[in-house]
């Protein structure tokens, strides 16, 4: 008894300091340089009432452990003013933050600041604080933000920056640039996304709750990758999150153009297809061996082994050739983020991140259009022909499975990062429309069906260090190493198509077809940055300088298969079902040598087989000064040497690369930014900087590249095309990269925490830069050329203010504007204004100039929020249109075509209640106007044809959330 008496009162004075501690509360918060919008390092923190503290690390943040109760604290540093925040509330248990406190270098006048706790608690200021001091023009969005407007990604969030739009709700273009000219990083690191061809990732894979801001770089430095040109996305990830955070959200959308709708258009897949991957069900009968027997080896000997190992290839086609139409689902998402940071020791600290989420979304798109339409022959004739026209129905089930994982471990003066990054994408595509061709004024229908399904996967790990080093902490080290393997595959991609007229099967309107497309990418990028902090005439100073290195190796395949129907439309018509085609009693045999049979067109050369690299080696120096009161100069210069390899081959095999080098690019990319600053609030910016834009690796190919849905087709810019029995060359097939000048000027001023007024100009020369361009001989098909040189000139202009300037009574209103406006020309290369010339139109004047294509002429973003803290409402009311823009260059016959305006009207509603405002509902309907997405033929003198015409319809979506 004795013994567990002692044992107890250990076990109780043992738990007695664990109970106090965890009875205390936690303060939180980081410092920042007001003047230079950086974290300071070694501030010490007094608590006044209890004369304890703590000290800032290299991030600017401290941590104190205090008993509940309300304190006041003091920040002092040596030569800045003092800062004093009272009335700071204890509570047992939990963190209480106190987010971006500003010091002011010290003058005689002030000697200290009093602000009280509530004032300081956002993060938009520190943010304008960034963008104020930034080295290069910036804006950006952060994560307070993305709480105000209610939207739960970083796509939907980052389109009110200025001067950015999303395309397909994923793609980030800035200033009307296409993708070529923008580029999306994480964490400062370039990673590829689930379309290795963008520049840019989906930002919709993001959760805005482990976002802590999106900045977006408009003009260039020499630490930045030198492929920049419209400009480059940083998203930027939590490492220490400010408290314990746990919240679940799951969410869904309606949409009654779409969802509950019983004509919709499905197809039965694996039994995994809704975690976004196939089983196996799809794959291939060849097994992917390209030595396979073919109809004409085995026809006069069916019952060979060749014969048999032929039709068992042909009979282990899926015979599924079409969909059937079902009632479809609405959306649905689920969220989940878990993140914190502990103590681990007495100075140190380990942050963590967890995140997942999953969407399954349902769209269906009725009465879709994808056209193509060319001018008359007879120069008198203005309206346009039909050259194919296809209008119909077609259902998409996406489903999206991502997770990341971040943990990162901090010292006084150094931090380790790891980010896990892993998505997981699955897209099921069915279509049926009603299809025309006309060919030499003969008009051929069919009846189209199409099945598609696509597979793509990414994984990213993310190694980063950041150290302050030195006595005086005057140098900092910075590095990071991130591998990246990305998947697609599109397994038994199928198309066919009955003669509207006896349901029969061919040549004219396109036999069956079954395709197999696999790529395989890796990509690993490491860069390290040093900085040296000194002084320049009095003014502090930076000298920078760091390499870079990208490795990027692919793999590409296409194994298509055509089915020649034999003797099958004569002796036993189809009946008009595309599930009734590959029955066995129509499939080739020894007793119907004449039946359906397989064609393998990758044999016995693929042009769409390859195999392609890349290294690409950074090196940069820069220095950041003041050499005179009041200006600030950032200049530096970056080389990049980089060399794209290739193996593959053209359809004839008469051109054959064996890793070749096809692209060779050394050069230089000077750079120059100034700042003058006009008093505490306004700023005036200059920079000038040349940049590249460089082709992609399918771009840099032989690949012909089926959209099976829009019957549209990608070639590759290494193929030549010739006219005239190859007299005239219209293109040589020697694809270039573009070289870029670019020149900003902005003004800026920052009234008051969180508010803003800019206007900026710019401007940017391209040399030979790459549009897409019809290709003549194959209707419906598009391929990457150089044009000629171009420009464009913008301006753009930016408020965000509170209402409390009409009356103090709508302090809790503000409006956001902002409004990019650009003038683009190019100049024709001589082929392509001979072309225009041979094919212009009684009274229509050819210019050697046209619109470039990708620039949106203006962008318009605007918006009117309504947000009160204390009650937990949060609404508002977002605008967005992109001019009509051009989009595909047409040549000869073939007219260009444009985008027109669509007009996207959004309203968020969100309310936060409960205990500490855990729960959290949301309202969102997304295009309010109900506008559709089209593109248009356009000419001289004719009324404008639908290419593209597709109607997204309004969706209402409700979101719930908890935080635990």
């Amino acid at each position: 008894m004795k013994k567990i008496f002692v044992a107890f009162t250990f076990l109780v004075f043992a738990a007695i300091p664990q109970l106090a501690l965890a009875q205390q509360g936690t303060i939180r918060g980081n410092i920042i340089d007001e003047g230079l919008g950086e974290p300071l390092i070694g501030v010490s923190v007094l608590v006044k009432e209890t004369q304890t503290g703590a000290v800032t690390d290299l991030d600017g943040a401290f941590e104190i452990k205090l008993a509940p109760g309300t304190y006041s604290l003091v920040a002092s540093f040596i030569s800045f003013n003092k800062v004093e925040i009272s009335g700071v509330e204890v509570k047992p248990g939990e963190v209480t933050l106190l987010s971006d406190i500003k010091m002011g270098e010290a003058t005689e006048e002030l000697e200290s600041v009093v602000v009280s706790a509530k004032a300081i608690r956002t993060t938009e200021a520190a943010l304008m604080t960034v963008k104020r001091n930034a080295a290069n023009v910036i804006d950006g969005i952060s994560a307070s933000t993305f709480r105000k407007i209610g939207d739960s990604d970083a796509a939907s969030a980052i389109k009110r920056v200025t001067g950015v739009s999303i395309e397909g709700g994923k793609y980030v273009y800035i200033r009307g640039l296409g993708d070529r000219y923008t580029k999306t990083v994480l964490n400062g690191v370039d990673i590829p996304g689930l379309d290795p061809d963008r520049n840019s990732i989906q930002m919709d894979i993001f959760p805005t709750n482990v976002v802590d801001n999106i900045i977006v770089s408009k003009s260039f430095t020499s630490n930045l990758p030198a492929d920049f040109t419209g400009g480059v996305v940083d998203i930027e990830t939590k490492d220490f999150p400010e408290e314990k955070t746990f919240k679940v959200s799951i969410s869904g959308g309606y949409n009654p153009s779409m969802h509950f709708n019983s004509n919709y258009l499905r197809v039965n897949g694996s039994g995994t297809d809704f975690l976004g991957f196939d089983n196996g069900y799809r794959d291939i009968p060849t097994g992917g061996s390209t030595d396979i027997p073919q109809y004409a080896q085995v026809v006069g000997n069916p019952d060979g082994p060749r014969g048999q190992e032929y039709q068992r290839i042909l009979r282990d086609f899926n015979p599924t050739m079409g969909g059937y139409r079902d009632r479809s689902l609405m959306d649905m998402s689920l969220g989940l983020s878990y993140g914190n940071q502990v103590a681990v020791g007495n100075d140190n600290k380990l942050g963590y991140n967890l995140a997942l989420t999953y969407s399954n979304e349902t769209t269906f798109f009725q009465d879709a259009e994808y056209n193509l339409f060319g001018k008359p022959s007879d120069a008198g004739e203005y309206e346009l022909t039909p050259l194919e026209t296809q209008i119909g129905d077609y259902g998409v089930n996406n489903v999206l499975l991502g997770g990341m994982a971040g943990v990162a471990y901090k010292t006084g003066l150094s931090k380790f990062k790891l980010n896990l990054l892993r998505l997981q994408n699955g897209e099921s595509k069915v279509g049926q429309f009603d299809f025309e061709s006309t060919n030499v004024g003969t008009v051929y229908g069919a009846n189209q069906y199409n099945i598609e399904y696509s597979e793509r996967s990414l994984t990213n790990i993310l190694l980063s260090g950041e150290h302050k080093l030195g006595p005086t902490n005057d140098w900092e080290l910075n590095w990071k190493v991130s591998p990246t393997r990305s998947v697609i595959n599109d397994p038994d991609v199928r198309i066919l198509r009955f003669r509207d007229t006896n349901n029969s099967i061919s040549t004219e309107v396109g036999l069956p077809e079954r395709i197999w497309r696999n790529l395989e990418e890796d990509n690993v990028v490491g860069k390290v940055d040093v900085i040296k902090n000194y002084t320049f005439r009095d003014s502090p100073a930076k000298f920078g300088f760091g390499t870079s290195y990208t490795y990027k190796q692919r793999d590409f395949l296409i194994q298509s298969f055509q089915f020649p129907m034999g003797d099958n439309n004569n002796t036993d018509p189809f009946n008009g079902d595309p599930n009734d085609v590959f029955t066995e009693d129509r499939l080739f045999s020894a007793d119907h040598v004449n039946g359906i049979r397989y064609d393998p067109l990758f044999l016995p050369n693929n042009p769409n087989e390859y195999n392609a690299s890349i290294n690409n080696l950074g090196v940069y120096v820069n220095t950041e000064i003041t050499p005179w009161e009041k200006l600030k100069a950032i200049i530096g210069v970056r080389m990049e040497k980089y060399q794209q390899y290739y193996t593959g081959k053209n359809q004839t095999a008469t051109i054959v690369y064996d890793n070749e080098k096809v692209l060779d690019d050394t050069d230089f990319f000077p750079t120059l930014n100034l700042i003058y600053d006009l008093g505490e609030i306004q700023n005036l910016r200059f920079s000038y900087s040349r940049t590249i834009a460089r082709p992609s690796f399918k771009e840099m190919s032989y690949a012909e590249i089926l959209d099976p849905i829009s019957g549209r087709t990608f070639v590759g810019g290494l193929f030549e095309e010739r006219t005239n029995g190859g007299a005239d060359v219209l293109w040589d097939g020697n694809l270039q990269s573009t070289r870029v000048h670019n020149l900003d000027a902005r003004w800026e001023m920052f009234p008051k925490r969180g508010e803003i007024f800019s206007a900026s100009l710019f401007h940017k020369r391209f040399a030979d830069p790459i549009e897409m361009v019809q290709f003549l001989s194959d209707p419906g098909s598009f391929q990457p050329r150089n044009v000629g040189d171009g420009q464009v000139t913008g301006v753009e202009l930016e408020v965000r203010k509170s209402l409390d300037i009409i009356t103090p009574a709508a302090e809790n209103f503000f409006f956001n504007a902002n409004l990019t406006f650009t003038q683009s020309s190019i100049q024709m290369s001589e082929s392509e204004l001979r072309s225009r010339e041979l094919s212009a139109r009684e009274g229509e004047e050819i210019s050697s100039t046209r619109d470039m294509a990708g620039q949106a002429p203006y962008i318009i973003n605007t918006g009117l929020a309504y947000e009160n803290w204390e009650s937990g409402w949060e609404a508002g009311v977002y605008y967005n249109v992109q001019g009509s823009t051009l989009s595909y260059i047409g040549f000869a016959n073939r007219t260009d075509t444009y985008t027109v305006p669509f007009h996207s009207l959004n309203l968020n509603i969100n309310k936060s209640f409960g205990a500490d405002d855990r729960f959290q509902t949301g309202l969102k309907v997304t295009n309010l106007l109900n506008d559709k997405k089209e593109e248009v033929f356009r000419s001289y003198n004719a009324a404008d044809q639908i290419f593209t015409s597709l109607s997204p319809g309004t969706e209402i979506s409700i979101k719930l959330g908890y935080t635990f």
